[in-house]
């Protein structure tokens, strides 16, 4: 599982001209499923996710978490993440999950931080979307 987590001030997403979701102060999360992912990498990597202290305190520049700062998450399903562009110009995509095996593992991973106290919305498995985005910072990790 492959997961670009970018500070945002908001984000939205939309599909055929229908905003799906959209966000206040949080985190964008662009995730990819692997072939061989199971629940438990979901699970860790909704955990890592909801307790990485990228928000600033009074102090620190990155000290405190999302639940700390009360924020949401936005989660967008992005298979290309897992691309291979080792050999030529064109990308390979067979590391990625075959469609059927990643929407579990998605929709897992969400049901996870939603079960640590996360606000998450989600976009639309599968579709062709627009994400836009305000990041603050920047601040964006590879998990």
């Amino acid at each position: 599982m492959r997961l670009v987590v970018t500070r945002v001030m908001e984000a939205a997403v939309s599909s055929a001209g229908e905003e799906i979701a959209r966000i206040g102060p949080g985190l964008l999360v662009l995730l990819g499923v692997a072939r061989g992912d199971t629940s438990r990498e979901a699970e860790a990597l909704a955990s890592k996710t909801a307790e990485l202290r990228i928000f600033p305190d009074g102090h620190k520049p990155l000290d405190r978490s999302v639940l700390d700062v009360g924020g949401e998450v936005l989660v967008v399903s992005q298979f290309t993440l897992l691309a291979d562009t080792s050999r030529g110009r064109r990308p390979s995509l067979s590391d990625a999950a075959p469609p059927e095996e990643a929407e579990g593992l998605y929709l897992r991973f969400v049901e996870c931080l939603r079960a640590r106290g996360v606000v998450a919305r989600t976009g639309r498995f599968g579709a062709s979307m627009a994400v836009s985005s305000v990041n603050d910072g920047p601040v964006t990790l590879i998990l």
